[in-house]
């Protein structure tokens, strides 16, 4: 995850956490507090959710790109590989037209 990824994760469970705890310690009825914290739960369990779905959806676009990224290097070291090796072969050949 990026950095600013972890800061909005961070900031979003601190938020709940921080309602929470202010709806716990408020001065209010049991089942008053009890609907107002269901509320803000259920709330902040929709924004965890709809930030979990973005940041699966930015995964595997990272992960597209560092497939596509890895078979290009692959390809790139292939072909380079392949190039060096018909050069070793065209120094053998001309090593064996020398000494014959």
């Amino acid at each position: 995850m990026s950095k600013t990824t972890n800061t909005l994760l961070a900031f979003a469970v601190g938020a709940g956490v921080g309602a929470a705890l202010g709806i716990l310690f408020a001065p209010d009825t049991g089942a008053n507090t009890r609907d107002k914290l269901s509320f803000k739960l259920s709330k902040y369990k929709k924004e965890l959710e709809d930030l979990i779905t973005e940041l699966m959806d930015g995964k595997e676009i990272h992960l597209n790109e560092a497939k596509s990224e890895g078979k290009r290097v692959i390809s790139e070291a292939k072909n380079k590989a392949e190039d060096l090796l018909n050069d070793v072969n065209k120094l053998i050949d001309q090593i064996n037209q020398d000494n014959n």
